[in-house]
């Protein structure tokens, strides 16, 4: 009867969840045009409203090696847990032998016996119940892992797809530049055969020119570089995407709003924090494990057999042997081992509760600076926007003005340095616009869901 009482207490902290301190307010939320209503960024990327984005993430979320590997491991933290769970229960071990043995001048006699064997340790101080709570965290925090796997890699592959659009828009900006250059090169050599400018005009030209040309193989590498690295995060050979991503196409179209949510619910959304946080509660689980360790331990023990001349008197009752006992231990002098580890383990529930504290740090300082990136990331690119429409005005009209002969040539070059670069920094805008929307999703936790391709559905619910 004391058995009863014993076996439902639990030595060591009890684990309480509390929500993380956030701010009542984003600091910089001024201008990301947030949602009227709470959305669902489990799939964010949907609202840059491009299909061949949209495939790519599908592909890497199935097959990427990270993905793969973060499914492993979840598959081994529930494998620990059933390994955990099953020491709640007796173990049954069953035996068959035979023996034939001969002394002296005796004739040999056989023996035969078969039986089971059963052993099981009553939880009387929560030891074992720690434990599994301490497997449950940290399956929970294996879980939350493979999702913050998916947020990371979704967010890899948009950013390094909207890099390859930009390039390739570069790219195609350097070479309507190279061939305008081509163009006044070409009227620069006329000129100078008419006597109506020096072979000076025609260097500058060129090397104008040359410098434009220069600057396309650097770009062209960057290209192949994101290409690779897509179908790399695809799990997929290099260069396995060329086909598909080899015509150029423009850059994804930014959505009207952001789906914002209020500092609170983001930290509950970050998989990260979920993890630290079932990372806190399996070491403290850990120190009442520690704890019954100090704590006598009682077992129990019993067999049942049968030992027989002949195989077929096995199952006769008169040869039927049982036993059964029981067993209780207790560390009476151990040098401070069990104290010292129950103080380690609260030493390390305390760095555990520490890092978590810091991880929902950086998600508050991640989303604050995405806030300012993204809301900059307009105003730069709207300056460079009437940056650019202007230098394109001013180049044409140099250019009509050269071949009219009212103005030097060296107002034609500076004009075509200026739309170059005016052009190739707007193009960078365009991307720091939306490589500033992915890392604001990503911030948020956007990108992971339950459902995302799990490897097995779950025995225990972390």
């Amino acid at each position: 009867m004391l058995l009863v009482p014993l076996a439902g207490c639990a030595v060591g902290p009890d684990y309480v969840k509390q929500d993380p301190a956030a701010p009542a307010n984003w600091h910089n939320a001024g201008g990301t045009r947030p949602a009227q209503q709470p959305q669902d960024i489990s799939q964010w990327w949907l609202r840059l409203n491009d299909p061949l984005l949209n495939e790519l993430i599908a592909t890497a979320l199935r097959n990427s090696p990270d993905m793969r590997s973060a499914r492993a491991k979840l598959l081994e933290a529930r494998s620990r847990l059933d390994i955990s769970d099953a020491n709640f229960m007796p173990r049954l071990n069953g035996s068959l032998g035979a023996n034939r043995s001969k002394s002296g001048s005796a004739s040999p006699a056989n023996q035969f016996n078969a039986g089971f064997d059963a052993s099981w340790e009553i939880d009387l101080f929560g030891g074992l119940r720690r434990a599994s709570e301490a497997a449950q965290a940290d399956a929970g925090a294996t879980l939350a892992n493979l999702y913050n796997t998916q947020v990371t890699l979704v967010a890899e592959v948009a950013l390094n797809y909207v890099q390859l659009r930009s390039l390739q828009q570069r790219l195609d900006i350097a070479r309507n530049n190279l061939t305008a250059q081509r163009e006044t090169l070409k009227i620069t050599e006329w000129r100078a055969q008419a006597g109506l400018v020096t072979s000076m005009e025609v260097e500058q030209a060129n090397s104008n020119l040359q410098q434009t040309l220069a600057g396309i193989p650097t770009l062209a590498t960057n290209l192949v570089k994101a290409e690779n690295r897509l179908a790399v995060l695809l799990g997929q050979f290099p260069a396995a995407l060329h086909e598909r991503l080899g015509t150029p196409a423009a850059l994804p179209p930014l959505p009207d709003e952001v789906a914002l949510s209020i500092p609170a619910d983001t930290l509950r959304q970050r998989p990260d924090v979920q993890a630290a946080e079932r990372r806190v509660a399996a070491e403290t689980a850990r120190i009442g494990q520690e704890t019954a360790a100090q704590y006598p331990s009682f077992s129990l023990s019993g067999s049942l057999g049968w030992k027989a001349l002949t195989a077929g008197a096995l199952g006769d009752s008169a040869n039927l042997t049982r036993s059964l006992s029981g067993s209780l231990a207790q560390s009476i002098f151990d040098g401070g081992r069990l104290s010292s580890r129950v103080a380690a383990q609260n030493a390390v529930q305390q760095q555990a509760l520490i890092a978590y504290e810091q991880t929902v740090l950086v998600a508050l300082e991640d989303m604050e600076n995405a806030l300012t990136s993204y809301a900059n990331s307009h105003e730069r690119r709207a300056a460079l926007q009437n940056a650019s429409t202007s230098a394109r005005n001013a180049a044409l009209m140099a250019r009509q003005r050269y071949e009219g002969g009212l103005v030097d040539f060296q107002s034609v070059l500076d004009t075509d340095r200026t739309l170059l670069s005016s052009e190739d920094n707007l193009a960078s805008a365009e991307l720091d616009e939306r490589t500033a929307l992915i890392s604001l999703y990503k911030a948020m936790g956007g990108g992971w869901n339950e459902d995302a391709a799990l490897p097995v559905a779950p025995t225990h619910e972390p």
